[in-house]
């Protein structure tokens, strides 16, 4: 998977990379049980600072997303096999960032059907069903 980070985006790098990755898993881009690149590697390619990867993969790994192992590295999880699955923080999380799109996107005047429809080809774009 190439990752695309915006060196001049107000987003900050950490978060663009955890975005990245997180589609990529969603694409299936990134499987379950692949091993990610290492922190300095990952650095190295992206021409970024370590520190800035590490606090990426330490998100990615609150979140569910990834397991270190000392052996065998950084890996792909399956965020499901977490308890909250669809419920509690995820849901919260996933109610507010959809809030705060739809405002944006009532601001600048987008009709409710457009907004839904962009809404179902990105969720249709995600091809990994995890069980």
């Amino acid at each position: 998977m190439i990752i695309k980070i915006n060196m001049k985006s107000e987003t900050p790098i950490y978060l663009q990379l955890r975005n990245e990755i997180v589609k990529g898993i969603g694409k299936g881009e990134f499987e379950i049980g692949e091993s990610l690149p290492t922190v300095r590697q990952m650095a190295a390619e992206l021409g970024v600072n370590t520190m800035t990867v590490s606090k990426a993969y330490q998100l990615l790994k609150s979140e569910g997303f990834i397991v270190t192992d000392r052996r065998k590295g950084t890996i792909v999880c399956n965020p499901q096999s977490d308890e909250n699955k669809l419920g509690g923080e995820f849901q919260e999380k996933l109610a507010d960032e959809l809030e705060l799109l739809s405002a944006e996107a009532s601001i600048r005047g987008m009709e409710q059907e457009d907004f839904m429809e962009l809404c179902r080809k990105a969720f249709q774009r995600m091809e990994v069903v995890y069980l």
